[in-house]
């Protein structure tokens, strides 16, 4: 009997298709493709001994060994994790690296439990290169920039766009050394994949974030990344009481929120402060000894404030990052860029720049 197939097209993402990746545990965290949950056929230790086995002693051995590791109750307890998920999930489709042998023994197990679904043409590799595809695509799009300082809200106004692309979601970070989440941030290739299913659908104008090329442990494909330097761009100019009042939303009671959410209340509130320390720690070659030790008392004082009931406390070091460090650095890369520097379209405050990308983008 011929099992069935489904071509490796990008209307599997778009269309939210759930699927099943039994691909080792190792390989699916590297990166998966959207939508998916790794139920494998072979666990790392198992796959690493069939690797053995197929360089030393060929294919057939390596299958051989594979249908001894993967027997009995252990074949009958992975056929159960894939029957348990189709029943919650029946349209999911079946993927390994290449489509060939692992989702074939996969989807003949599945048959001879009553169960039929379709794996992927090429699987994960095949899938990957239209992911890759489409966001060297996205490089020819017009694209707007949405500049200014920190704190001026600008993921924000991108997430106020139908066509607006939020790097920073894609990537899990906030982008600078205070933006890790309390997730993981994603691989490189997670990133990619996040970002080309967010570009699907977005064949026109697109708006997007002042970002460097690194965004925590992600970068940037190098063309998408020229593009978005030469796009002209809008910039946001807020008030400083304005932009604090955004930075303690967004770096701290969003941040406590999200680590409470994971890990309780109380071990929630230790990482939290732990990890806005480090964060500081980690500017201590570009803040200076002298500023960063009063930075940090002033954090540490913060802390014991919002313990007890005032998270405002930390517009007090808050403040003087932004004015000492974060707004002298990004005046000094306009600066830079005199001369060579991209179109400015608009510069206005947070509403005039909101409306402004609107017109652009109509």
């Amino acid at each position: 009997m011929t099992l069935p197939t489904t071509p490796a097209s990008l209307e599997v993402i778009a269309s939210n298709t759930s699927l099943i990746d039994v691909r080792a545990p190792v390989e699916f965290a590297q990166g998966s493709l959207p939508g998916a949950v790794n139920l494998p056929l072979m666990v790392d230790e198992e796959r690493h001994q069939v690797g053995i086995a197929y360089k030393q002693q060929g294919q057939q051995a390596a299958i051989a060994l594979g249908e001894r590791l993967v027997s009995g109750e252990i074949k009958q307890a992975r056929v159960a994790a894939w029957q348990a998920y189709l029943a919650q999930h029946p349209d999911a489709i079946i993927y390994c690296f290449r489509g060939g042998l692992r989702s074939q023994i996969a989807q003949q197990w599945l048959v001879d439990a009553g169960l039929h679904r379709p794996r992927i043409e090429g699987g994960w590799k095949a899938l990957r290169q239209q992911l890759c595809q489409r966001i060297d695509e996205a490089a020819q799009q017009p694209m707007l920039v949405v500049a200014g300082l920190t704190g001026c809200a600008k993921t924000k106004l991108i997430n106020q766009l139908p066509n607006g692309i939020d790097l920073e979601a894609c990537a899990n970070h906030k982008g600078s050394a205070f933006g890790r989440q309390p997730d993981e941030p994603t691989t490189q290739i997670d990133f990619e994949h996040a970002l080309a299913q967010r570009l699907i659908g977005q064949p026109g104008k697109l708006v997007l974030e002042d970002e460097s090329r690194q965004i925590g442990n992600a970068n940037l494909p190098l063309d998408f990344w020229h593009a978005l330097q030469q796009a002209p761009r809008i910039r946001i100019e807020m008030p400083l009481d304005w932009r604090l009042d955004q930075l303690r939303r967004d770096y701290i009671e969003a941040l406590e929120q999200g680590y409470a959410a994971r890990f309780g209340p109380e071990e929630g509130w230790q990482r939290m402060q732990r990890q806005l320390a480090s964060a500081l720690e980690r500017l201590a070659k570009r803040l200076g000894n002298a500023r960063l030790q009063r930075l940090q008392r002033m954090q540490a004082m913060a802390f014991r404030a919002h313990a007890a009931g005032d998270i405002q406390a930390h517009e007090a070091w808050l403040a003087p990052l932004l004015t000492e460090y974060y707004d002298p650095l990004y005046r000094y890369h306009l600066e830079k860029q005199q001369g060579n520097r991209p179109t400015e379209l608009h510069i206005g405050d947070w509403e005039s720049c909101l409306a402004a990308a609107k017109q652009w983008s109509a």
